[in-house]
């Protein structure tokens, strides 16, 4: 009988309501008189890619003629009318005398409509590329921001470069006993678990990067591997390509003790506990696993497409 896998909603940080509107990012006059509107609303993300929110479930913008911080604007793009604008700071110093709370995407994004969340995932990916390519790749020169601040041109050489997108694939393995595979970085704290995952490597197609990051993590062959769906993650430049695999052979896991501290299959109720139990850092939760080497405690946020993942596996069966 074939697994029936549950639709995945669509990722937290894939979520949009803004057009982002390419066409206008040349026309210096549009640019200006959209700047100027007072319909026009401003994100200020602080050099530390956070954003006010006093709320928590909508971000505190700004009208342009407001805005007196030191920084790049940015056309994020329009929605029912409103243009949307971001001004990514280059130092704290020019937001701290803002008043209101300052959050990060990772805290504000489960609360967030699909509006804002789409223009403040933008606005992080934007900030995070335009800090680490400053440079041209080619000549070394200081490059200038264009088109609204979507490229960067070096004055010297005139050559244009655009922000980085690193593919990355994020996978659910099951086997033929009706449990998923779940592991550990080093880096986390015990008890916390997720799926694998890894980088798209140079010539190499998404659905092979599933197979050999699952053979060089965890030493099993995959197979029907399946595309769910993706979402972005601004931390700093990777799109996560979600999809599902079967174990195919020998399913006994060899963890590579080096991206993986230990790993494991665990049931539908086991991972069901985990999720009732305790949070993303694995530090609520006090009782023990029931599940391979009792060490499963705690599973990714609830905005990461990673949990659901694993939440649509959990729902299928």
């Amino acid at each position: 009988m074939v697994e029936v896998q549950q639709p995945v909603p669509v990722p937290v940080l894939s979520r949009s309501a803004h057009d982002r509107i390419a066409h206008r990012r040349t026309d210096a006059h549009w640019l200006e008189a959209a700047w100027q509107s007072a319909s026009s609303l401003v994100l200020v993300l602080s050099a530390a890619a956070e954003a006010r929110s006093a709320s928590g479930t909508m971000l505190d913008l700004l009208h342009p003629a407001e805005v007196d911080v030191d920084g790049d604007r940015i056309l994020l793009g329009e929605a029912e009318g409103r243009v949307y604008f971001a001004v990514l700071a280059y130092t704290e110093t020019g937001t701290t005398s803002l008043p209101g709370n300052w959050r990060g995407l990772r805290e504000l994004a489960v609360q967030l409509g699909d509006l804002d969340v789409g223009l403040l995932t933008t606005a992080v990916a934007l900030q995070h590329w335009h800090q680490r390519h400053t440079h041209c790749p080619r000549c070394g020169t200081v490059t200038e921001l264009a088109q609204a601040g979507w490229t960067r041109v070096c004055p010297h050489d005139g050559s244009e470069h655009f922000p980085r997108t690193d593919p990355a694939v994020i996978m659910l393995i099951t086997d033929g006993q009706d449990r998923c595979l779940l592991a550990r970085s080093p880096l986390w704290p015990e008890g916390r678990m997720s799926v694998l995952a890894g980088f798209v490597e140079a010539g190499e197609s998404a659905e092979a990067a599933v197979a050999r990051e699952v053979g060089e993590e965890v030493g099993i062959s995959v197979g029907d591997i399946r595309y769910v769906a993706s979402q972005p993650h601004p931390f700093p430049s990777s799109l996560m390509l979600g999809y599902t695999a079967h174990a195919t052979g020998d399913p006994t896991l060899q963890p590579d003790h080096d991206e993986i501290a230990e790993a494991g299959w665990f049931t539908r109720d086991e991972v069901r506990a985990a999720r009732d139990w305790g949070d993303e850092r694995g530090e609520e939760g006090s009782q023990e696993g029931s599940g391979a080497q009792g060490m499963l405690r705690a599973l990714p946020p609830t905005m990461s497409i990673a949990r659901q993942l694993i939440d649509s596996w959990i729902a299928s069966g």
